[in-house]
């Protein structure tokens, strides 16, 4: 699962604007908006910063060849980023390439243990290389951590799929846990839904 905030008292004072564009919500402006700020001097911390978001664009955009390199370089800079460390993860999953992602997602879990996002990215790792019983526990836990939101996004994800017809209120019951065990059997089954999917519930 990708993380879409990655910014952290971060403040870009000479180059307000594009900050504000790095760092907002539209993935064009965002692309925009980081690789003008890439092209100023800044400190170590903020070229990771601006890197992972620009990364991150591109991640939201399938562009998965172009957020890996933006990441690398993200993650070169700061290697305790454990946002870039799970986020390359993700990309790597998505682009089809699952267990080159293993390793970065073990380290963004080492550093932040209790994340909800590394905790499903590396369930998802493990649901594709046919680790059932490792991925539904990652998938507990990501629930666990995460709360109502991460019940509900998986709530919803498994109704699309056509594997739940419970409610949706973010309470982990055992028709939940049921569908989520189907899924996990099915290497092809995400038990996330589509991006723009459950945007309004889940926010």
């Amino acid at each position: 699962m990708v993380i879409a905030t990655v910014t952290v008292g971060v403040s870009f004072a000479s180059t307000e604007d594009h900050s504000v564009d790095c760092f907002g919500q539209d993935n064009e402006r965002r692309i925009s908006g980081c690789t003008e700020l890439l092209q100023t001097p800044l400190p170590p911390g903020e070229r990771s910063q601006a890197l992972a978001m620009r990364a991150l664009a591109y991640s939201l955009k399938g562009l998965y060849d172009l957020a890996i390199p933006d990441y690398d370089a993200a993650i070169e800079i700061s290697p305790d980023f454990a946002i870039a460390l799970n986020n390359r993860a993700w990309a790597y999953f998505k682009s089809g390439k699952p267990v080159e992602g293993a390793a970065d997602v073990e380290r963004a879990l080492a550093l932040t243990p209790q994340s909800p996002h590394a905790l499903d990215t590396r369930a998802h790792i493990r649901q594709a290389s046919g680790d059932i019983e490792g991925a539904l526990r990652d998938y507990t836990q990501a629930m666990r951590y995460g709360g109502n939101r991460i019940v509900r996004l998986y709530q919803c994800g498994l109704q699309a799929a056509g594997l739940y017809d419970g409610f949706l209120d973010g309470i982990f019951s055992d028709k939940l846990r049921g569908a989520l065990e189907t899924c996990v059997r099915n290497t092809g089954c995400d038990p996330l839904p589509a991006d723009e999917e459950c945007r309004k519930l889940t926010s």
